[in-house]
């Protein structure tokens, strides 16, 4: 909440901005959009991030079900991404914290941590070869980390959709 208010501050201060043209969001004030602007930016951060949670829920959904029969999961989510959970956390916080509101803060610690996540990701598919070795091998060499083949986003929407 004290970030947008600090980023207008700076970009005030440091940019020459005039204030006359400081309105509600970082978006609608460098765009000069004001109010409407800044509403637009709300409703299609919102509507982004809660695509990304939706995505997130439904792969935890899917490894916690094949945790639990020990078992290597390459279908829904999984068929278009190996971390879709990874990439609906990416897509929430790009929605929240750089389309809603975003603040120089959020949007420059935005690509620290998917590069974070990125590391974690690798850690964790070690430990998916030492207990799946050559089938999840064949896996990561035909599924993307974590952004789908071009033209399959549309599928990776509608796998979010089923419930198994």
């Amino acid at each position: 909440m004290y970030g947008f208010p600090l980023t207008i501050y700076l970009l005030v201060r440091f940019f020459g901005l005039d204030s006359q043209y400081v309105s509600a969001s970082l978006w609608s004030t460098l765009v000069g959009l004001g109010e409407t602007g800044m509403m637009i930016s709300m409703l299609l951060g919102y509507a982004i991030a809660f695509l990304g949670i939706g995505l997130f829920a439904q792969g935890w959904r899917q490894v916690h079900k094949a945790r639990g029969e020990n078992r290597l999961v390459t279908d829904g989510l999984y068929a278009y991404v190996r971390h879709p959970q990874y990439t609906g956390l990416f897509i929430a916080l790009f929605g929240e914290g750089v389309v809603h509101w975003p603040t120089l803060f959020s949007i420059s610690l935005f690509p620290v941590i998917v590069l974070v996540y990125t590391w974690l990701a690798r850690r964790e598919e070690r430990h998916m070869f030492e207990e799946f070795g050559k089938d999840y091998l064949a896996y990561k060499q035909q599924v993307p980390m974590f952004i789908p083949q071009w033209g399959q986003w549309h599928q990776l929407a509608a796998a979010a959709r089923v419930k198994k």
